[in-house]
């Protein structure tokens, strides 16, 4: 596998994760929002945390099954990461986090944007979809925004502090095929 690539938007770059963003990414996700909101943030989150996804982010690239972006502004700083990683059959799983201080601006809609078309137009896949816990419509909202459609509703797909969960996915469909 070549270099990882660098996607860059309006506002945003894309880059890859980096071992100097652990801090960062430890500060972002201490909140318990995020692991209230999410299926996959533990809380509370630890360096070993960061450290452990940067390296899985390293390895996925490396084994060619996903790209994990660090989301930066346009000084380089580290505001939130997204990732596209593969579920074979040419689709692609989209997920992503920004932090709080940069909600509502958004940024991840824009780096969504750039990551659908990456994965249609350079990794070739048919489809891409994301889920959500639907107590986080917000993500939804993003989903819609970047032209996914709501699928299904995957019932008690998850389960979180002994408790299960829904999930609520979306997609979109290459049709540049």
């Amino acid at each position: 596998m070549g270099n990882f690539p660098i996607l860059k938007t309006e506002r945003l770059i894309l880059s890859q994760l980096e071992e100097k963003d652990i801090p960062f990414i430890v500060d972002y996700l201490q909140h318990r929002i995020y692991s209230d909101f999410t299926s996959n943030i533990p809380y509370p989150y630890t360096e070993n945390d960061a450290k452990l996804w940067v390296k899985l982010s390293q390895e996925a690239f490396e084994d060619n099954s996903g790209y994990t972006f660090a989301v930066r502004n346009k000084e380089e700083e580290l505001i939130g990461a997204i990732g596209l990683h593969d579920r074979e059959d040419d689709k692609a799983e989209l997920g992503y986090w920004i932090g709080i201080p940069h909600w509502n601006k958004g940024y991840i809609t824009e780096a969504a944007r750039a990551i659908v078309d990456f994965g249609f137009k350079e990794l070739g896949f048919n489809k891409i979809f994301a889920t959500h816990l639907p107590h986080n419509p917000a993500s939804g909202k993003i989903m819609e925004k970047i032209g996914m459609e709501k699928e299904a509703v995957l019932k008690q797909d998850v389960k979180k502090g002994g408790e299960y969960f829904d999930l609520v996915m979306y997609s979109i469909f290459n049709n540049r095929n």
